[in-house]
């Protein structure tokens, strides 16, 4: 007979494996989208553009009617992209704060809606009405006069797909499911049941969640029936967790049922309290869904109650007036540390470190994707191992939930939270590789989180097979870059796109595919931030690297 834990861990590959068959489908509905702006980790102020900008400034203009993106029809009405009328619309110019209900509300007028696609990095959605018609008097509408969508002009054209892909019950547009599938995209702070069911209940009742931690941070919610299902991805698809982070979008999930074998952090049973099993006497603290992030408060856990994101004003969204108020207040959230029995900590431990290629800079160039990094030790007493500094103890659970079991030249890296809650230090002594075992990163500028406008521009991402590249010299060429994998006797990349930049960037920016997510981890690795001089440059540029959304070119 199984123990419970090794049917836990059955059940979550089966939850895994359903999301990444979503996800797949996903991709599929985004990438139909001609133009898409792919939104990635930001570049430096001094970039001149945004990294990702996948369409060209002309084909921009060309394919939206409003005037800010260009005339969209020629003087004799015809439309200069020819893009076929289609009952899925493509939105774009969304404010950030807009949810699906926001462009339910706005667009209903021109027809009845079947579904709604968030693409909220993008600032983008695509709409779906359940006739052409109603989608041709949207896109017209849009070319004559401003349509506001949460206060803010929004932009319309046909989208080159006819369906927008569904997860489940191809054949009736307008069926929905009682389990949500939650993806929560760049998650700066921990993300447990306690705050899902935060998030979630006040919409409609919720039955089970269950997290999972394979392709990112997602989660399924079963919620008591269809209709609270509805409300929930109406109020919440594309809204934020926290305030700039931890942005969720949902879909309807494959399993009509979810079964919990414990309620803890990652997953829950509201129907059965019994599964508790956590130590007696501590009882079960619900976690909050602030306004602001953590750290804007006092360090003792609580600050002041702050409000959960307002549910839309249309009482269809709610259960009722009665049952639910327009704002909740719950306490602050603690990191997921506290609930594994550790005391929190800003100090990450990492074992299993290559002896010869790993250092603290290159320790700092992978770590620095989910925190700013302090100082880096290596540890004389256990070779192989060292403690990363972090900014705080929310990096420290982003670096294990991303970092933690993932190859790197060839030894599998042991991410954990350290009982140290800061890095002295002592007996500094020189690496296989020449280097000191101890650096100070506290004051490089290549650190990602220094400021709240720089760290808003960051997409927490796990590693995948494609690195996005930024703040590079015009003149350096896809054979540039090969040369420089080479040199550093590491693989090269298999397909190469450069984004499309404005004639007045100083950088240019875009995408490398590797073979496998090996490789990009351990060219990530090396090359983040290698210093690129040019011919009668004053100052050298700095190579920045990133995992990018994009599972593939």
């Amino acid at each position: 007979m199984s123990t419970p834990e090794e049917a836990g861990q059955r059940e979550e590959g089966e939850y895994g494996r359903a999301a990444k068959r979503l996800k797949t489908e996903e991709t599929e509905a985004d990438e139909r989208e001609e133009g898409e702006e792919e939104l990635e980790e930001g570049e430096d102020s001094d970039s001149g553009s945004l990294p990702g900008n996948g369409e060209s400034a002309t084909d921009n203009r060309a394919r939206w009617s409003a005037s800010q993106f260009g005339a969209g029809l020629r003087d004799n009405g015809e439309d200069s992209h020819r893009i076929s009328p289609s009952p899925v619309v493509h939105v774009r110019g969304l404010c950030e704060a807009v949810v699906e209900a926001d462009l339910i509300d706005a667009l209903e007028k021109f027809g009845p809606i079947c579904y709604v696609m968030m693409m909220p990095f993008k600032r983008q959605a695509l709409v779906e009405f359940s006739a052409v018609e109603s989608a041709d008097r949207c896109v017209s509408c849009g070319a004559k006069e401003p349509v506001y969508i949460a206060g803010q002009q929004a932009y319309f054209n046909y989208s080159t797909s006819k369906r927008i892909t569904r997860p489940t019950n191809a054949d009736n547009p307008n069926s929905g499911n009682k389990v949500l599938l939650l993806s929560i995209q760049n998650p700066l702070y921990p993300i447990t049941t306690d705050v899902l069911y935060t998030v979630c209940n006040p919409i409609g009742s919720v039955l089970r969640i269950v997290i999972f931690k394979r392709n990112g941070i997602q989660a399924m919610v079963e919620f008591e029936s269809v209709q609270c299902a509805q409300k929930a991805k109406a109020a919440l698809n594309g809204a934020d967790i926290y305030a700039g982070c931890c942005t969720l979008k949902i879909e309807y999930a494959r399993p009509t049922r979810l079964n919990v074998i414990k309620n803890d952090n990652e997953s829950w049973d509201y129907t059965k309290p019994y599964l508790v099993r956590r130590d007696r006497g501590k009882g079960r603290q619900r976690q909050a869904i602030l306004g602001e992030h953590p750290s804007s408060y006092s360090d003792n856990g609580y600050g002041p109650p702050c409000p959960l994101l307002p549910l839309p004003g249309n009482s269809r969204y709610k259960l009722t007036s009665l049952d639910v108020p327009d704002m909740v207040s719950y306490p602050l959230p603690q990191s997921s540390s506290s609930y594994s029995g550790h005391a929190p900590s800003s100090v990450a431990m990492v074992s299993g470190l290559h002896p010869s290629k790993m250092n603290c800079t290159r320790i700092f160039n992978l770590f620095c994707l989910y925190g700013n990094i302090e100082k880096v030790k290596f540890m004389k007493s256990v070779p192989g191992t060292a403690l990363v500094e972090m900014g705080d103890e929310y990096a420290v659970d982003r670096a294990i939930t991303h970092l933690n079991s993932i190859k790197v030249f060839g030894k599998r890296l042991n991410v954990c939270v350290s009982k140290q809650h800061a890095v002295i230090p002592s007996q500094v002594f020189e690496l296989e590789d020449g280097s000191s075992s101890y650096k100070d990163f506290a004051m490089t500028r290549n650190n990602r989180f220094s400021s709240a406008g720089q760290a808003s521009k960051n997409i927490i991402q796990p590693p995948s097979a494609v690195l996005h590249y930024y703040n590079v010299p015009p003149c350096i060429s896809q054979d540039h870059l090969l040369r420089l994998c080479t040199e550093h006797d590491l693989p090269g990349f298999v397909k190469f796109k450069m984004f499309d930049a404005k004639p007045s960037s100083k950088t240019i920016s875009g995408l490398l595919e590797f073979d496998s997510k090996t490789e990009a981890v351990e060219v990530l690795t090396v090359l983040n931030h290698y210093q690129i001089r040019i011919p009668n440059g004053s100052n050298p540029y700095t190579l920045k690297l990133c995992f990018s959304t994009s599972s593939h070119l």
